[in-house]
């Protein structure tokens, strides 16, 4: 297997283990973790022997979510067109590794403990199942940070939580725990601790690589026709209007506010 900077990548029995590794920094997603995320899942899904992927993280934490201080869009000069085209072309390559990740012939499980913040929450939901120890905290973040999510959970996880529960998070942007999370179905399966919920997701795992490859593939692909449908045409609406939206002072304000230590104070603008 690579060798990467951000994730860690091994292979037993059928099951490839991708392992988010930047626990240092809380496993933040920074541009280097988008390319790695992209490079890691093809090579365990081209790997012949690769049944089912698992998907975990070292560290405290699944995932704080976006790196801010690494992953801004870089400043552009020239007209407003240019400047939303660069934001567009970048919205749309940190959606491509989540995409990927959902596309894969090999079925995938995420397993959740501490924060799954904001893009953690995108990561997820590009799963096929998810677990999660009793610590773990998610958020759909975005709002709070002016922004709206734009790497698949809008377009996802209306697939897997209801419509209410998921305006409601999306909107308020606020903390939920792993019973709320099992309650509204975005995890199957809530394990007391962290060790329980790897054992519990492997478990399930070497169910599914017990069987033949081929009707795992064919049944993942047609749930995919079933659920998916619409998924790639909504990322490039979202991917659309954070490119006319983004730029805005509230997002300043937003990153200002975090610089500060302050609750921010929001204008519209």
């Amino acid at each position: 297997m690579t060798t990467f900077e951000t994730i860690e990548l091994s292979v037993d029995g059928g099951i490839g283990h991708l392992v988010l590794a930047r626990e240092a920094r809380l496993n933040a997603m920074n541009p280097q973790f988008f390319d790695d995320l992209g490079a890691g899942i093809s090579e365990l899904s081209d790997t012949a022997e690769v049944r089912v992927i698992l998907v975990s993280a070292k560290g405290p934490h699944f995932s704080v979510g976006l790196d801010l201080k690494e992953s801004a869009v870089q400043d552009a000069t020239g007209s407003i067109a240019s400047q939303a085209a660069t934001t567009y072309l970048h919205v749309k390559k940190l959606q491509r590794p989540f995409n990927l990740l959902a596309s894969i012939p090999q079925p995938t499980i995420a397993v959740v403990h501490g924060y799954c913040i904001g893009g953690g929450v995108d990561l997820i939901a590009a799963c096929d199942m998810r677990v999660a120890s009793s610590d773990a905290v998610f958020s759909i973040r975005e709002s709070r940070i002016a922004i709206v999510a734009d790497l698949g959970s809008l377009q996802r996880l209306p697939r897997i939580i209801s419509r209410g529960h998921l305006m409601e998070l999306a909107l308020t942007a606020e903390d939920f725990d792993a019973d709320r999370a099992n309650q509204i179905n975005l995890v199957n399966t809530v394990y007391a601790t962290r060790d329980e919920a790897m054992s519990g997701a492997t478990k399930t795992a070497r169910a599914i690589a017990a069987n033949s490859p081929l009707s795992t593939m064919g049944t993942k692909n047609t749930l995919n026709s079933v659920y998916d449908a619409e998924i790639s045409r909504d990322l490039d609406r979202v991917a659309l209007w954070n490119s006319a939206f983004l730029r805005s002072d509230d997002l300043a304000e937003a990153m200002n506010a975090f610089v500060e230590k302050r609750d921010p104070n929001f204008s519209g603008k």
